[in-house]
């Protein structure tokens, strides 16, 4: 492997439960946010992948209105 990947940190993908803690908000309101394209998240098969870091700069730029 190459020196640069091994000094990569790669983020961790979270699904909708970890995402929901993250923001202190039930599972509910994030599945609401997603149906609304709302919220940045992937679609990994049925499921739903976030990463941390976007949502964290969703937030930031004051993207979080119910």
């Amino acid at each position: 492997m190459s020196v640069e990947y091994e000094n990569m940190q790669v983020e961790k993908w979270v699904n909708l439960e970890d995402v929901a803690v993250h923001l202190s908000l039930s599972q509910d309101t994030v599945r609401s946010w997603i149906k609304d394209g709302k919220l940045p998240y992937y679609k990994a098969g049925k499921r739903y992948k976030f990463k941390i870091s976007e949502v964290d700069e969703w937030v930031r730029e004051g993207k979080i209105k119910e």
